[in-house]
């Protein structure tokens, strides 16, 4: 077979990261190559994943909350965070949600927005996958606006009582701990939307898993559902008044999403030249014939590109620079070029590609997940649409 470069040797990718950077990478490599990829297309088959045991090896390996600062969190940069997140997704977009959701989503709710006691209470067990998390704010009536959420959080006496439900929830039905969004009477008499840190034993609180999903499947997606669940005063997020809580804790999610979604394209392109390079087809090799070298290099350039652009914001996120503007271009560009790469991929396999013996079908159907959550296209396209012209065209 003749001799092949690498979309990381073609765009020399790794002259744009340091020593550290490379080795921290290289190792989630490892970790994911060694522990998860052999197990992977059995536990989407079954639609199953043992997230409470995965957690305390994510633990142990540093990358829960790892771009958070203290409480055992290991303070690394944003970049170094990314590359995390995309070796992760290389292997399944089920397990990078697994780090996200607790590091970005709920660790980083409680970090920014959270009390010293908060902080101290679950930060440290969650960093060492001792104690899970989830984030509750999508409802089953209220996705792209949030603002419209139901539930709703009364006061009684010093207590806060919390009623409603939320939809879409990862790791809902193995975490211990959620942070709930709700509608509050605070304010001056306004509705205010404010967080609360949720033990999951707290009487009135539940989280049915989801089943029979065609997405997502090693990833534990639930239902969290609130009746009269009484929490006391200290439960509230201090620090977070009004949509502005919730939405800081969505662009980091988003972020990560900018450098997974990429890995997952990664996997599927890597899968593709080698598939065609050994699959023989009127006596040559797939790879030989001109149209999938086409299909090829279109794919490796978007791939590429991906990198560049998620490096870059990376670069900016680290420099305190980034805008939510950007980071929806990231998230837009990278999500829409990813699963295109994934279905291209799928053509070049043929009937092969659609068995989970190969990845590309698996994080095809994955991508049609992470290209809606945590910001639809649609709403990203507003965002870049609203940052060049100064309109809102959301409504």
């Amino acid at each position: 077979m003749a001799d092949t470069r690498t979309v990381t040797q073609l765009f020399a990718l790794d002259d744009l990261l340091s020593d550290e950077e490379k080795a921290i990478r290289d190792t989630v490599r490892k970790f994911g190559e060694d522990r998860i990829r052999p197990h992977i297309a059995g536990w989407f088959d079954e639609a199953r994943i043992p997230a409470k045991e995965l957690a305390k090896e994510l633990g142990g390996l540093g990358v829960l909350g790892m771009h958070l600062d203290g409480y055992g969190c290991a303070g690394m940069s944003a970049v170094t965070y990314g590359l995390a997140c995309l070796e992760l997704e290389a292997i399944d977009s089920g397990i990078r949600s697994l780090v996200s959701v607790q590091g970005s989503l709920a660790m980083f709710a409680i970090h920014h927005w959270g009390s010293e006691e908060q902080k101290q209470e679950w930060l440290p067990r969650m960093a060492a996958g001792d104690a899970l998390g989830c984030f509750g704010l999508t409802e089953p009536d209220f996705g792209s606006d949030p603002g419209g959420m139901r539930t709703r959080a009364v006061r009684d006496g010093s207590d806060w009582v919390l009623n409603g439900a939320k939809m879409w929830i990862t790791n809902g039905s193995v975490a211990d701990v959620a942070v709930v969004w709700a509608k509050t009477d605070l304010e001056q008499g306004a509705r205010g939307i404010r967080g609360f840190v949720v033990p999951t034993d707290t009487p009135g609180f539940s989280a049915p898993e989801i089943r029979a999903k065609m997405s997502l499947r090693a990833s534990v997606t639930s239902e969290l559902v609130l009746q009269d669940v009484r929490l006391p005063e200290s439960a509230m997020l201090p620090k977070a008044a009004g949509l502005s809580g919730p939405l800081s804790c969505l662009n980091e999610a988003r972020f990560g999403i900018i450098f997974g979604s990429i890995g997952a394209a990664r996997d599927c392109l890597e899968t593709a030249v080698d598939y065609a390079s050994t699959r023989m087809v009127f006596d040559k090799p797939l790879a030989a014939y001109q149209l999938t070298q086409a299909k090829l290099a279109d794919m490796a350039l978007e791939v590429g590109k991906g990198h560049l652009l998620a490096y870059r914001l990376g670069r900016l996120k680290d420099a305190g620079e980034v805008e939510p503007a950007q980071v929806s271009l990231g998230k837009l560009n990278n999500c829409r070029e990813a699963i295109k790469v994934a279905r291209e991929c799928r053509t070049i396999l043929a009937a092969n590609g659609i068995t989970l013996e190969y990845p590309v079908i698996r994080h095809a159907n994955n991508l049609e997940s992470v290209l809606t959550y945590e910001g639809t296209s649609e709403v990203h396209q507003l965002t870049i649409g609203r940052a060049l012209t100064g309109e809102a065209a959301f409504r």
